[in-house]
């Protein structure tokens, strides 16, 4: 039997890297339907062109469905909405606002709602053999220590509202367990491809690349901060084979998983070896993290550097991700983290090609 996928998220960076991964694959596929809202249309019609011309597969075998995960029905039309709930076999819910310096309203609408429309939309779904959905590592806040993959509530509070939203997002899907084959994913940050370098935008720790793009007038940078805590990075490439593979394995069903680094250097080392790639120099003194803050507290400072002020807890904030659940499933195809070092020239090539382009995407508010 052939599968047939359902995605929100398109035309995503992260979708689109996934449709790739499922082709190249060479697994079954019968169809392909990919959620999309009408402003989207176009682009998306694009992008479906695209993946079809590169990867040598038919067209027709992709179909853009126009929608809204945050209306009752995902807003389909009665026939569009029973011929994909009688034949969908994976579905896969990426679409989020993933924004660090997202208000509350709209990431509730979207992260929240959209979830429980999903979810209530695919109660109905006949054929459903699994239901990934994309979480985030960082569902657990400002939790400090280890943090695993079964556990979920905590009263620890968050540090944005992006974090708080998906952990609410991610308890209705929890809630379904039982009722819908659900496999929850948990990323870390995730950066570009491993080898190429390939990203859609540039935040986590490009947010540094930026800093020493800007300050590589002065004589030295500094660290800012101890740098004693874990810095999370993942590859994209990462994701998605690991995404593809436990999709595809009915031992992840009922089972959340930590697609973070089981191995992560110290914030301080990820600073020093992306400075020392970038520029050619280390750092050589340090200065207190809440200088930074103070600094991105003013929006021009802000502006200028290409960095949202929410982004400094995350380089200051103490917690391990334990990957048990992942690393035992992922075994099985020796899917593995790649060691970060081993990613930055890539990250580095890519960001010097492009960092004019994307750097003007990034909010900065």
């Amino acid at each position: 039997m052939k599968n047939v996928y359902f995605f929100t998220g398109f035309p995503g960076f992260l979708t689109s890297y996934l449709l790739k991964e499922i082709i190249e694959q060479g697994l079954p596929v019968e169809k392909i339907y990919l959620l999309t809202l009408p402003s989207m249309k176009e682009e998306s019609e694009q992008r479906i062109k695209e993946l079809a011309d590169s990867l040598h597969f038919p067209l027709e075998r992709f179909e853009l469905v126009q929608g809204d995960i945050t209306k009752k029905q995902l807003d389909l039309d009665p026939t569009t909405s029973h011929k994909l709930l009688s034949s969908i076999t994976h579905a896969f819910h990426l679409a989020a606002i993933y924004d660090l310096s997202v208000p509350l309203k709209p990431a509730y609408q979207v992260n929240v709602k959209g979830t429980q429309c999903v979810n209530d939309w695919l109660l109905q779904a006949e054929q459903l053999k699994h239901y990934v959905y994309f979480s985030t590592a960082y569902v657990s806040g400002k939790r400090t220590g280890t943090i695993y993959e079964n556990e979920l509530t905590h009263e620890f509070g968050f540090k944005n509202y992006y974090e708080a939203t998906k952990y609410e997002a991610e308890k209705l899907v929890y809630h379904q367990f039982g009722s819908l084959p659900i496999t929850i994913l948990r990323p870390g940050i995730v950066v570009g491809h491993s080898k190429t370098g390939e990203t859609a935008k540039f935040d986590g720790p490009y947010f540094l690349l930026h800093l020493f793009d800007r300050l590589k007038f002065l004589g030295s940078i500094p660290y800012f901060g101890k740098g004693d805590v874990e810095a999370n990075f993942v590859p994209v490439d990462y994701v998605v084979q690991s995404t593809v593979h436990l999709a595809h394995t009915e031992e992840a069903i009922g089972k959340t998983f930590h697609l973070t680094d089981p191995d992560p250097y110290k914030s301080k080392d990820v600073y020093r070896m992306l400075m020392e790639a970038y520029l050619g120099q280390s750092p050589s003194y340090t200065i207190p993290i809440r200088s930074a803050q103070l600094s991105l507290n003013m929006m021009p400072i802000r502006r200028w550097l290409h960095i949202p002020k929410q982004t400094l807890p995350y380089f200051a904030h103490d917690c391990h991700y334990d990957t048990t659940n992942a690393d035992k499933l992922l075994s099985q195809q020796q899917i593995q983290c790649p060691d970060f070092q081993q990613v930055i020239p890539s990250m580095i090539q890519f960001y010097q090609e492009h960092k004019h382009d994307l750097a003007k995407q990034i909010h900065v508010s």
